[in-house]
């Protein structure tokens, strides 16, 4: 049989699905519950394994990874994007990359409606404040009749500019590709920033939109703005988001995506009130597997590993 490696299940999500288990029963899975953190160290995780179900986009797959691990067949990619895979170096080698496009759609746009929610009627905050016997009055946002801004038409923008018209909001877009049969109204960039209550950012990371929101475009946005960001985090100048979260040029973030993940101990952002963040256990020791739901995109990650195996 050959050797299947997942080298970054951190923090598990993996290893709780029904879809994990019964590929236990098909094949021996050695597992990791850790981030490889160093190149070498995800070298010698996968070094003899065929195939690869990498969970985390911060693992990298580079020409490096690729050279060193020659009987590598298969990457199988749990989530949509490929920006953290050399696709070329892929080819060269022999590789096959695969993912599981819009699969997380309805659940990522469902977080981002979270995260803008959270922010808008400061729900960390007064969480807090309740439990310590406060009692916070007057601080929420109502966002029912607000413009909520949507960046990138893909299939989680698309989903999330239909939970905001659901809750009264008046939805504009920009995309690169613009298609006017998708029925939203489609707005120039610099329009959006500029009457968007919410702006929120559902693009792919490649070398056309890292950075795309720096100082300039965030400086065009409303002072009482509302930035989402549940794509990639260096779709964003981060150090400029910071600067303008604590000057006040911006009321918050709803943050899901960061620079560097997870975001490290002392990072600006972690002493700002005005953002708020998903919060994910930390990661432990490597072991086989443990009890937990089933889940779609464990599904099709590991269906892509299980097809491989009967070529």
């Amino acid at each position: 049989m050959p050797r299947i490696v997942i080298p970054d299940d951190a923090p598990p999500v993996m290893a709780a699905s029904a879809a994990y288990r019964k590929l236990l029963h098909e094949t021996p899975v050695e597992y990791y519950d850790t981030l490889p953190g160093a190149e070498e160290r995800l070298i010698e995780r996968i070094a003899g394994a065929e195939i690869v179900i990498s969970i985390r986009s911060s693992t990298r797959f580079t020409e490096n990874v690729f050279r060193h691990c020659p009987g590598l067949r298969l990457v199988s990619l749990w989530g949509t994007g490929t920006d953290n895979v050399d696709l070329p170096s892929a080819t060269r080698h022999g590789v096959t990359v695969t993912n599981t496009p819009a699969v997380s759609a309805f659940s990522i746009a469902e977080h981002a409606l979270a995260l803008m929610l959270a922010v808008a009627r400061r729900i960390p905050r007064n969480d807090a404040e309740v439990r310590q016997a406060r009692w916070p009055r007057g601080q929420a946002v109502q966002m029912h009749g607000k413009t909520l801004g949507i960046v990138g038409l893909g299939a989680v923008g698309r989903q999330f500019a239909r939970l905001g018209a659901g809750i009264g909001m008046h939805v504009i877009a920009w995309t690169m590709h613009p298609d006017p049969a998708l029925g939203f109204q489609l707005v120039p960039l610099d329009e959006l920033l500029r009457a968007s209550d919410v702006v929120s950012l559902h693009l792919r990371l490649s070398d056309d939109t890292r950075g795309f929101l720096g100082k300039p475009q965030l400086e065009r946005m409303k002072l009482t703005a509302i930035l989402i960001n549940t794509a990639r985090g260096p779709i964003i100048d981060e150090a400029a988001l910071v600067e303008v979260l604590t000057r006040g040029r911006i009321a918050g973030a709803g943050l899901d995506v960061f620079d560097v993940e997870p975001l490290p101990a002392g990072h600006p952002l972690a002493r700002l009130e005005t953002w708020f963040s998903r919060r994910t256990p930390p990661a432990s020791h490597r072991r086989r597997s443990k009890p937990g739901s089933p889940s779609l995109l464990r599904t099709c990650g590991i269906s892509s590993a299980a097809a491989r195996l009967t070529l």
